[in-house]
């Protein structure tokens, strides 16, 4: 799979089922890679750290929740806090807003990815896994309205395929994908950005 084109970063997006999808993903990453990755993640507010420990005693990648106007850094996995929408702003920092629910959901996929593509236009790549919603598709559509890459785990192998069918059917998807096919998609960009 050549990668012809230089991306700056990734949003990914999940809800039911995400967790196994997640480490599937996350675990074959090595300690640096060349972008830095943000991840909401549909979660019980009681779950303050969990999801990022379990993630983390996986992975050689770093993975931590993302913080009110911390720059964001390459080599780094950052996901949304609990009860928090996860913003980024155009001086490539977080910002967090306690803003109503979007599609049931705070954090909402939709304004991370709708953030991420002001931000980073075509040097973006979106994500949409697992997940038992609508959440990303409004968002997936102003990525590829901003000609950043689309790309949507194949409902067939999803654990809960309702969230990636709905992107799909929204015609927003450039890339229907397995994880293995991700994975490798995710390796290919690393080595590409590391012979830059």
């Amino acid at each position: 799979m050549d990668i012809d084109h230089t991306y700056e970063a990734i949003v990914i997006g999940t809800s039911a089922g995400g967790l196994s999808a997640l480490t599937a993903l996350l675990s074959i990453l090595p300690s640096y890679y060349s972008l830095p990755i943000i991840i909401v993640q549909h979660r019980s507010k009681d779950h303050q750290n969990l999801l990022e420990e379990v993630l983390q005693s996986k992975c050689l990648i770093k993975i931590q929740q993302a913080e009110e106007k911390e720059s964001i850094l390459a080599g780094v996995v950052y996901i949304a806090p609990p009860n928090y929408h996860l913003l980024i702003e155009r001086d490539y920092t977080f910002s967090l807003t306690s803003d109503e629910p979007v599609n049931y959901s705070r954090p909402s996929i939709d304004v991370l990815f709708e953030s991420a593509a002001l931000v980073y236009a075509n040097k973006l790549i979106g994500i949409i896994l697992t997940g038992t919603n609508r959440d990303g598709s409004e968002g997936m559509s102003v990525i590829k309205q901003y000609a950043g890459l689309t790309i949507a785990q194949d409902p067939k192998e999803a654990e809960f395929p309702a969230m990636p069918l709905a992107a799909i059917q929204a015609h927003v998807i450039e890339q229907v994908w397995q994880l293995a096919e991700i994975q490798k998609f995710l390796i290919n960009i690393h080595a590409d950005n590391e012979k830059r």
